[in-house]
């Protein structure tokens, strides 16, 4: 997956699958977001096994493909950023 988005667009749909994201996994899987870029459509996915929250957003600039990320450590990395920062997945 490649792909080139702005922080401010890529944290809204973050912080809406975050509640989900299980603190204490029994399962390591569990505190990663799936982030799937297909046909300029981003989605990002969390669960806990019981629930399962996607968010969907526009993309202009990416290749289709798939990821796993951390997703605490994601969250932080979008909000420690400046206003208008690009951020890049290769």
């Amino acid at each position: 997956m490649k792909l080139t988005i702005n922080k401010d667009i890529l944290l809204k749909p973050l912080l809406a699958v975050q509640g989900v994201v299980e603190r204490r996994q029994t399962l390591p899987i569990l505190s990663n977001i799936l982030m799937v870029l297909q046909n300029d459509t981003l989605s990002v996915t969390a669960t806990d096994m019981e629930v399962e929250l996607v968010s969907h957003i526009s993309v202009t600039k990416g290749t289709n493909g798939e990821i796993t990320v951390p997703a605490r450590k994601m969250i932080d990395i979008c909000r420690s950023l400046p206003d208008g920062a690009e951020i890049h997945f290769d």
